[in-house]
Parts: structure tokens; sequence; C-alpha cells
């Protein structure tokens, strides 16, 4: 009976720059696996592609890929046949060429050479004459009885190594062994595929990091805050009377942002400011015009800049870093420039108001203000006197005389307030009216000083305040009251 005996192997690879390998076993393994004898890592390779064997002093190829074509000297050889191998003989698998050099049966031992061709495929490749082919097999002179047990002995070998291949441990395959029975299949459930404890590793290091941050979100805050939070915001109790704020903030981080980054945090945040500051004193509205260009609370209101940080100051410094000749920023497809042209004048240019009065929202917030243009008869289907009234009800026999005013003299306002003659030198009731003292005269009460010293705040400040007249929120009491008259809002006749 024909076995299978122990050989030597001599291997050459030209394709790749290492020394000739020595391989002593009962079968030389070819294929893609990493671990085969001879390695040829290509797609055009299966995983075990072809064996060689020596039995009863011959080697044999045999071809163990169904799927991809193996060639001895240009002819394919059939799937789990053998052929006997003879110096000179070419085996092609793919794009590799394996040169037979020396076949020493005596000695047990094949000389191999591997040459890789690309521009070569199997099938591409003339076969050798037929009667080259009839003078080899009388050259091995192999018995047919002979032939056909080595071809029976290779074929129990090779299927046994195949069965080794399929059968070798992978994350895949699994561990436990059959059920018993006659009746038998090997489904598990995916854990049992997989080795479990690295996802369990990984679920108890996240929960691990999950508890150490979400501690350390109620316990050390400001390690993940920027800076720290303005003073305002860490009170426990309100200062302010009447407050601007429904509860104090206490220095708590998800009363203002949501759990998260994003632009559901930037929309809750601003939200929860409009949600807390929401009093009879203070209202924190948004005009039309900002909440089209997408102007929030947060835009203005800047947090997290240091402890002696005042969001309300930064509101006020705000204005000019958008409303600049600098800015080429769009807001619905507009620009915006340096208001006033850089000044603070009276808004009539070639005895056309400029201006272009009170938003609705802003107007519901001033009841004396409407109250007094209904008395005028004011209306808005006349654009003109319309902002003509709006604006002198804004001001006359309801704003005081500012301390920082001066050079005007005002003899009728004997009660410290603002009347026509303490802007305008000359001309009433719209009779050759001076419209050139009060583009000199405005900056005197619209400045920062005004609005600092009556919220007992910063002093020494000399500049304009664009929330003098472009008041962001209407039903604020706090704003400006030193410029606020005793009897503000007395119904009186609009010159």
């Amino acid at each position: 009976m024909s076995t299978v005996r122990q050989s030597t192997f001599i291997i050459t690879r030209e394709d790749r720059a290492i020394d000739p390998k020595t391989v002593v076993g009962e079968g030389l393994r070819i294929g893609r696996l990493s671990n085969s004898d001879i390695w040829l890592n290509h797609p055009a390779v299966s995983r075990l592609h072809a064996g060689i064997s020596e039995i009863d002093g011959y080697f044999y190829l045999s071809n163990l890929s169904a799927s991809s074509p193996t060639s001895l000297n240009g002819r394919v050889i059939p799937f789990n046949e053998a052929e006997a191998l003879t110096a000179g003989d070419v085996l092609q698998i793919g794009p590799f060429f394996l040169n037979i050099q020396e076949v020493n049966a005596i000695e047990e031992v094949l000389r191999i050479t591997v040459v890789l061709a690309f521009a070569i495929n199997v099938g591409d490749r003339v076969p050798r004459h037929t009667g080259e082919l009839y003078n080899k097999q009388l050259s091995l002179d192999i018995p047919a009885k002979s032939s056909s047990e080595a071809a029976d002995a290779l074929r129990i070998f090779w299927e046994k190594r195949t069965r080794e291949k399929a059968g070798r441990p992978s994350p895949l395959h699994p561990r436990r062994p059959p059920l018993l029975g006659k009746v038998q299949f090997n489904w598990r459930p995916t854990r049992d595929l997989v080795r479990p404890w690295p996802f369990a590793i990984f679920i108890w290091a996240l929960i691990a990091v999950g508890s150490i941050s979400a501690v350390a979100a109620f316990t050390y805050k400001v390690a993940f805050a920027p800076d720290p939070i303005s003073d305002p915001h860490t009170r426990s109790a309100l200062t302010l009377t009447p407050a601007i704020a429904r509860q104090p903030n206490g220095s708590s981080c998800t009363s203002c942002h949501a759990i998260g980054v994003g632009i559901a945090n930037k929309e809750k945040m601003n939200a929860n400011c409009q949600s807390c500051h929401q009093t009879e004193a203070f209202v924190a509205s948004i005009t039309r015009a900002h909440r089209e260009a997408g102007i929030m609370c947060s835009t203005c209101h800047a947090e997290h800049r240091g402890e002696m940080f005042r969001p309300m100051k930064a509101g006020l410094a705000s204005c000019t870093k958008c409303h600049n000749d600098e800015n080429k920023k769009l807001y619905n497809g507009k620009s915006v420039h340096t208001p006033h042209g850089g000044t603070y004048g009276y808004p009539v240019t070639n005895g056309i108001w400029i201006w272009k009065g009170l938003e609705d929202d802003d107007l519901a917030g001033r009841p004396d203000v409407v109250a007094l243009l209904k008395e005028n008869n004011a209306s808005p289907s006349r654009p003109q006197e319309w902002r003509n009234a709006q604006f002198h009800a804004l001001h006359l026999y309801r704003v005081q005389v500012a301390a920082t005013f001066g050079g005007v003299d005002d003899i009728e306002a004997v009660n410290g307030e603002l009347t026509c003659s303490t802007c305008h030198k000359s001309g009433s009731m719209g009779t050759n009216v001076d419209r050139t003292s009060p583009r000199t005269t405005c900056a005197s009460c619209h400045n920062e000083q005004v609005f600092h010293n009556a919220m007992r705040s910063l002093t020494g400040l000399d500049t304009p305040s664009c929330t003098s007249c472009h008041v962001q929120h209407p039903n604020d009491v706090h704003w400006a009251p030193a410029l606020r008259s005793i009897q503000a809002g007395s119904n009186k006749e609009i010159n």
C-alpha cells in the first residue's frame, strides 16, 4: 500500500528578497494562507491552493483548489487530481511560476524556484508538445496500479489537511464541542463566537469614566468651564430690586446649558435665558430685526469671562462690534454700518425723518407713549408725522435734564423735565424749528456715563450708548432711571 513519506523541500524565492527556505515534512503546502510553506499572496490564489508530496519514490502535485486554476507545463490539472513531477516542469498558480529545479527521489529532495510574472496568467501559456508529455511519462515509468494507489493516498492525505485548514481556530469558530446524539447542530448565540471579556472591559471602562465625569460635573464645575462665570450668576440670592430674574442661578450649569455640545445646547441656553429673565420689572425680549438676523441672548451677553465680568456691560459694548463699517458679514442679505455716520445727531435729513420709528413690540411696552400718540391723533398711515410724534413722545415731559447737559438755557424746565427749548434754540410749533443744535447736544444725554452712574456701576466713561435710544428690552424699569421724569407719562400736546 502506498504511503506518503517525509521529504525535504528547498524553496528559492526570486520574487522576494529572502534567503532560500528548507521545509522538512510529509507535504508542501502552497496557497494564500500566511502559514503556507510557499506563501503566494494574491487574490487569484486560493487559501490552500496545491500540495506536493512524495509516494513510492515520486513527487506528486495535487490540485486542491476548485475555484482557481492550477497548470503544469501549460496544462490545467483537474480539481483533486495529482500529477507526477520531474526536473524542468513549470507549475503556474495565478501570476506565480514554480520551476522544478531538481527531483532527487533517492535523497528525497525537491528544489523549487518561485518567480512572479503578472503579464502571464494561467491558460495564456502554450502547453508543451504532446510528444514531450508522452516522453515525460515514459521517463517516469510509473506502473498504472502504483499510480492509482498513489492518487488515492494523496487524495486521503490532502483531504485531511484541507479539513484541518477549515477547522483551524478563528474568532468565528465555535469553541464548544458539538452536541451529542443523532441530531447534532453547532449553532450558538453570537456571544459564543467571540471572547466576551474585551467588550466587558470596554463597558466597565465607559461606566467608570462616565461616573467620574458625572461626579466632577457637579462637584468641580469650574473644571468643565473655560473661565469662571460672573458674580451675578454665582449668587444664591437676588440682590437687585425689583428683580430681573425669577430665581438666583447659584453657579448652576444645567440651568443654562443642555447636556452635550451642539446647536441644541445653544438653542436651549438662549431659551433658558429668556425663561429666567421674565419678571414684572424686566422682560428679555429681542427686537424683530435682531430675531430675523439670528441674534440671541448669548450673542450680546457673553459669559465665562471671570468673576468681575458683567454681562450687562458686554451687551452695551457688543453693539459697536457688529454695527461698524469694518464688519463685512451680511445679516438677512444686508450689511450693517457705523450708525449715524459715527455721530449721534438729530434723525432728520433735508427735512425728512430718517428714523424708522419704534417697532410694534417696542411700542407695546410703552403705554404712556401710546396714550400720548392717541391724544395727538398720530397715525402710522402718515409715516413722517408718525415718526415725528413718536420721537417727541419719547422725550418731551418724560425725561429729566441730565446733569452733564450744559450750554442751553431752559427756563421752562422748572421740574427738570426735557422740553422743546432744551434742544431747539429757536422756532416752535413746526415754524423755523432749529434742527442744528440737537445734533451737537444729543450726546450730552446719550452716553454710558449717565447710564452706568444711574445703575451704580462703572463711572468716568464718556462714550455714546446705543441703548439710550435703541432699547432691546423696553420693559426694563432699571433702564436709565436717572433720565426718567417723576411726571413721565403726563399727557401734553406735542409740538
